[in-house]
């Protein structure tokens, strides 16, 4: 019951097939590195899609949540807690947004954003009843609720899930002019994602950002921004959207909020905004318990102290020049900013897959995307030399293609 083979089979048989692991069990992880359930080590290049950006058993983080583990852990929002004041002050000052609205999961969290911009656009807008849209961008991934998947573009999420929720427009992702084009007199947000990850570390045309939200304060619309994989330290700012010094109506945050411990997200949001919401009309038993608010102020003292945000910033800069190096040797393309890449090998050479599975032969482990695509964002405590060791390998996996 204990060896890969058998855990896997077991996993395999008694569990929906709706992902598709590479084939490591692993059983324990400290820093960026994990081992598996046979005492195999491997440097993780990928921190849970951006969930432990502060690494594996952060020390601070697991103190936080150790020592709120033996006082209180939930209260559901029918009371107060001790923890929670200090939550909503410390993620307020961090977007610098008055108020905070505290779910679980980053789906959960966009559903808040697509609700609360809804209520906003009818109470405060004065869009007409039952007509309100939200742009949104091709090749989008906000998560996998109904709703989410009703404006995807990814058939393997969309397909057969419907009938589908309207009230949404897609648009070119990375084009103003289409977003310009596409709002009317009912257009309450326009959702966007910083730098789309799951479609393959997709990053805008520089000023991109900045005519979003022109855009949307010219018309009166919210600007969204899903900082869900780019926020939080990824790449080398606290957001993704200070590259261009952009302030989004709202944040919507989660994976790094929780320290790779506990599921914590939420949306960030001024009083004009956030204030529509009264009691009864949104919650979660367990949005904002006591335990995830722990995790979630030891997570913003962190951020606060601007040490993860340089260190993304310098390793990211070493990352990018030495992934550019194997352009032309079986990658087409490298994209991506501070600690997160997009690989493209040549689909002719190697799917995404191949490689990811090479690496993991290799000691490194990371996951394709989009067929020919492999994501690259290990923790932002992974050291120098680790960085370089895990590209040398990248290097090795993608040569073994092209002398097979």
């Amino acid at each position: 019951m204990s060896t890969t083979t058998d855990l896997i089979e077991i996993s395999e048989r008694r569990s929906a097939h709706n992902y598709h692991p590479l084939p490591i069990v692993i059983h324990e992880a400290h820093g960026a590195w994990v081992t598996d359930v046979e005492g195999k080590r491997y440097l993780d290049f990928l921190s849970g899609y951006s969930s432990l950006n502060f690494g594996h058993g952060n020390e601070k983080i697991i103190e936080a949540a150790q020592e709120q583990l033996r006082n209180l852990t939930l209260t559901s929002r029918a009371f107060y807690h001790d923890q929670f004041a200090r939550f909503a002050a410390g993620l307020g000052d961090l977007t610098g947004k008055d108020m905070i609205l505290p779910m679980n999961t980053g789906a959960e969290a966009v559903e808040t954003a697509i609700k609360v911009s809804r209520k906003w656009g009818y109470e405060v807008k004065g869009v007409a009843p039952e007509q309100a849209n939200i742009i949104v961008m091709e090749d989008n991934f906000h998560g996998r609720t109904t709703t989410i998947v009703s404006f995807s573009t990814d058939p393997d999420a969309r397909d057969n899930f419907g009938p589908y929720t309207p009230g949404f427009t897609i648009v070119k992702y990375g084009s103003a002019e289409a977003i310009r084009e596409a709002i009317d007199e009912n257009t309450v947000a326009v959702l966007v994602e910083p730098i789309q990850g799951e479609a393959g570390v997709l990053v805008p045309p520089d000023g991109y950002l900045t005519q979003v939200r022109e855009i949307c304060s010219e018309n009166n619309v919210l600007m969204i921004a899903d900082e869900i994989q780019s926020g939080l330290g990824r790449t080398g700012k606290t957001f993704a959207c200070d590259h261009e010094g952009v302030v989004p109506d709202i944040y919507v945050l989660g994976k790094a909020l929780g320290g790779g411990v506990v599921p914590v997200s939420a949306i960030a949001a001024n009083s004009d905004v956030l204030g529509v919401i009264k009691p009864g009309q949104h919650g979660s038993t367990f949005g904002g318990n006591p335990l995830a608010c722990a995790v979630g102020n030891a997570v913003i003292e962190i951020l606060n102290t601007g040490e993860f945000q340089e260190r993304a910033t310098r390793l990211g800069e070493i990352l990018h020049a030495r992934l550019g190096e194997l352009v032309g040797k079986g990658v087409i393309t490298i994209r991506g900013r501070g600690l997160w890449a997009g690989v493209d090998i040549d689909p002719s050479l190697a799917t995404g897959r191949q490689v990811s599975e090479a690496l993991l032969a290799r000691g490194v482990l990371a996951k394709d995307t989009h067929g020919s695509t492999i994501r690259l964002a290990p923790p932002i405590v992974i050291s120098e030399e680790d960085l370089l060791w895990a590209v040398d390998r990248l290097a090795e996996a993608i040569a073994s293609f092209t002398q097979a």
